[in-house]
């Protein structure tokens, strides 16, 4: 089959790797110029989709990653092409944080207090007159680098973050959201909608976002996630969420991953944000646990067909590998990395299943993979097993065999929600003993 896939900045870039190790005929498009190297020699690219339409054709797949292409998807529906993404109305899930907890009071789901702006100045003001412990947040799939979880019931903190960013003159590409703060274990779940209704097992995980281990240090867009796959509909999370949105997702013909991050505790879910797209780096933890091929779950969510998707029982983890600037964006010369080699220390052919690049290329004629890009997003690593204990151990054992100047990862994914999360998640009812 040939599959056209669209990429933004490779959020899912590896995904169009493993479609074409399943034997389809594969084209990369890269919309960001900056990040046309990786993947060099890994896969074909094309640096105009639209052109290659007619090489898709109507037979063929065509799969976007991420957000902002949704009225080119819906009007690719309408001329008859099989397309897995979103649409324009499910972008605007993801875009317009507002407008997304509106649509959750309209379903049914609970809302919290969530208010956009269009400048520094009146997100400062409003939270002099409304004080809370407010988090700052983006709208859009843009860099989580102003994003902060303020403590104070009166609003000092985020005031003066807030003030500091006008200082620096951040923000102004940005609209600035503030959410008000609850208080919980974060959790999240991920399931894929054809249209109609939902195909597969939700998967339930846990993200872990701050740079250290521990939860320590700045937010960044992720350092690693642990999951599994739950079946069961009556899940609490799945009742709580996904389940009353899914008129609205079959109102706006929405067919692709729909993830809501939320904060849970014994009483309420209370849903943080959608992600309207193939989730990073959730979607390599979804390739570790699932049996099913990826060409036969995206084709039939393309088609609005219904699907017995297959997986693996247990806990899956992904472990972020990252270089310098990472967490960060601006490029500095002398951090870069660009052209070195990535070692990987007596792999076999079942250890690279385990490891999903991003900022990677092939060098042909030393035959050796390098790092292709400056933003530090290098390769991911994956792991499954029946215990966390058990999948952290083989997913870091193999780890340890990657060799790269100056990488860096968490090395506590799963950690916390091992040593005290599981048994609250299990007493509230979010989760089966497993």
């Amino acid at each position: 089959m040939r599959i056209l896939f669209i990429s933004n900045d490779l959020i899912a870039g590896h995904l169009a790797q493993l479609l074409r190790n399943e034997g389809h005929d594969v084209l990369l498009y890269i919309s960001e110029k900056k990040r046309r190297n990786n993947f060099k020699n890994l896969v074909s690219k094309t640096n105009n989709w639209k052109k290659s339409l007619s090489w898709v054709g109507k037979e063929g797949l065509i799969i976007f990653d991420d957000i902002g292409f949704g009225e080119e998807q819906d009007t690719l529906r309408a001329q008859g092409y099989r397309v897995f993404g979103g649409s324009k109305l499910g972008d605007k899930l993801e875009i317009d944080r507002a407008y997304a907890q509106d649509i959750f009071e309209k379903s049914g789901i609970q809302k919290i207090p969530t208010v956009n702006f269009d400048t520094i100045d009146a997100a400062i003001n409003y939270a002099k007159l409304n004080k809370n412990a407010w988090v700052i947040k983006q709208n859009g799939s843009s860099s989580k680098s102003l994003n902060f979880v303020g403590h104070f019931p009166d609003s000092r903190d985020i005031i003066d973050v807030l003030e500091r960013y006008k200082i620096l003159g951040l923000g102004k590409k940005e609209i600035i959201t503030l959410q008000k703060r609850v208080y919980g274990i974060e959790i999240a779940i991920t399931r894929y909608f054809n249209g109609t209704h939902w195909v597969g097992p939700s998967l339930i995980n846990i993200e872990h976002k701050r740079f250290f281990p521990g939860d320590i240090g700045p937010t960044t867009s992720e350092m690693g996630t642990l999951g599994w796959y739950d079946y069961d509909e009556n899940n609490k999370l799945h009742q709580a969420t996904l389940k009353k949105l899914e008129s609205h997702l079959k109102e706006i013909n929405y067919r692709g991953c729909i993830d809501i991050n939320c904060i849970v505790d014994e009483d309420k879910v209370y849903p943080l944000e959608v992600t309207a797209r193939i989730g990073s780096p959730i979607i390599h933890l979804q390739s570790e646990l699932n049996i099913t091929p990826w060409s036969d779950l995206i084709s039939a969510i393309a088609d609005g067909k219904d699907f017995d998707v297959k997986v693996k029982d247990g806990f899956g983890i992904v472990v972020v590998v990252a270089l310098p600037p990472f967490p960060y964006s601006k490029y500095i010369k002398e951090q870069s990395s660009i052209g070195s080699r990535v070692y990987f220390e007596e792999f076999s052919e079942d250890d690279f299943k385990h490891i999903h690049f991003e900022e990677i290329a092939w060098n042909k004629k030393e035959k050796v993979h390098y790092i292709s890009d400056n933003r530090g997003y290098v390769l991911y690593v994956t792991g499954q097993s029946t215990t966390v204990p058990e999948v952290q151990e083989k997913t870091y054992d193999l780890i340890k065999r990657i060799h790269i100047p100056k990488m860096f990862y968490r090395n506590d994914i799963g950690l916390r929600f091992n040593n005290e999360q599981k048994a609250l998640l299990q007493k509230w009812g979010y989760l089966k003993i497993i």
